[in-house]
């Protein structure tokens, strides 16, 4: 807390709210970590109208998220919460090789908003971009709904640049995505 004045002889405290990522730690994650990964991403979807979880269809990866990732190649971490307070899982985000040799695609990124700009999201992304150049990419890519203003503004403040292309899902959201990308050097 902060020192504050003194009233009378009292000295007096601010209040500082409690820093919500203090001992969070970046694991890979498990199939275990399913549960509550989905519990994240539905969160995230909901600030969103009409943006819905597509567990049978588009999101049939998340139940076996670890071993899904690991399939492709890729691999899958998890903010795991330092404290005993909900939620578990304060963020996540995955990387696969992508259709090229020299091409990786970040998957997945989603931080609790309790915890966001709080520097989680760019601790996943270096881990994520890390990955990618020791496996030989020069470049990395990702698709983002193109609701999702704030998660463009935070790709574009990495080096991430959109390409221009666009992709429709024909999914039960009726999402359409952006397409960005940054050369690793």
């Amino acid at each position: 807390m902060a020192e504050g004045g003194s009233r009378q002889g009292v000295q007096t405290r601010a209040f500082e709210p409690a820093d919500p990522v203090k001992g969070a730690v970046i694991r890979d994650a498990t199939d275990a970590d399913a549960a509550d990964v989905i519990a994240l991403i539905d969160l995230c979807f909901s600030a969103y109208p009409g943006c819905v979880m597509d567990l049978p269809g588009l999101d049939s990866d998340l139940p076996r998220v670890a071993t899904h990732f690991a399939s492709l190649g890729g691999r899958f971490w998890v903010v795991e919460n330092g404290r005993p307070a909900a939620p578990r899982i304060l963020g996540c985000g995955g990387v696969v090789p992508g259709r090229l040799p020299d091409v990786a695609e970040l998957k997945r990124l989603y931080v609790h908003p309790t915890a966001r700009r709080c520097g989680l999201a760019r601790q996943l992304v270096q881990r994520i971009e890390s990955w990618a150049r020791a496996r030989g990419a020069q470049r990395i890519e990702l698709w983002s709904d193109t609701r999702f203003h704030e998660a463009h503004a935070f790709y574009l403040a990495l080096g991430y640049r959109r390409s221009g292309r666009t992709r429709r899902l024909n999914d039960p959201s009726d999402t359409t995505e952006f397409h960005f990308e940054k050369f690793l050097t």
